[in-house]
């Protein structure tokens, strides 16, 4: 719903609306913060999916990071800080990870545009959260295989193109995996996307 709109239907000012609705986004962080979403291996395994079954039966989560966008900085500093290239803007990141059967499991805070899908894995607080045998299931731009190490996990991820084609088993196992990333994908666009 647009500030406008429940400006108008409050009779208060688009200010009044927005500083409103700042305080609640910030009361509802605090609450929401303090509850774990994280859930057992056996709860994991409990509610797989089918799919996730027959293709990859250890995944634990599948992540990705996703970008919000920002207004222009004032300072110099500040937007070089928070520029994305691969945005090409400006933008602040979070790690979104999500069990096989859909479920929202972790999200991390949001850090500047620039940092590496690496470094915000390894600094948002989701690699304790992980057990030994533990599967991660990532797009090609994580390469964390050595952060999981240190856990004892494992990552998941389509194969990297070499020079030439792919062939016809990398090309399966590509697609594969994306069949079961969409998942993650479909949970962003759910946040991303949602309006009262």
């Amino acid at each position: 719903m647009k500030e406008q709109l429940i400006a108008d239907m409050f009779k208060v000012s688009i200010s009044t609306v927005s500083r409103v609705t700042i305080t609640w986004a910030n009361y509802l962080f605090i609450v929401f913060s303090s509850i774990n979403m994280w859930i057992s291996r056996e709860k994991v395994k409990a509610s797989m999916p089918q799919r996730f079954v027959k293709r990859s039966p250890n995944v634990r989560v599948i992540l990705d990071c996703t970008e919000v966008a920002l207004e222009g900085a004032s300072s110099l500093t500040l937007q070089s800080e928070t520029f994305s290239a691969y945005k090409n803007r400006t933008t602040l990141k979070g790690l979104i990870e999500v069990a096989p059967n859909g479920l929202v499991t972790f999200i991390s805070q949001l850090y500047t545009g620039c940092i590496s899908d690496k470094e915000i894995t390894k600094i948002s607080g989701i690699l304790p959260l992980l057990e030994p045998g533990d599967e991660v299931m990532a797009d090609k731009g994580f390469l964390i295989q050595d952060l999981l190490d240190e856990v004892g996990a494992k990552l998941t991820m389509p194969p990297f193109r070499h020079p030439g084609q792919f062939s016809k088993r990398e090309t399966e196992e590509t697609q594969a995996i994306a069949r079961l990333r969409i998942i993650v994908e479909q949970a962003i666009a759910r946040i991303k996307h949602y309006r009262i």
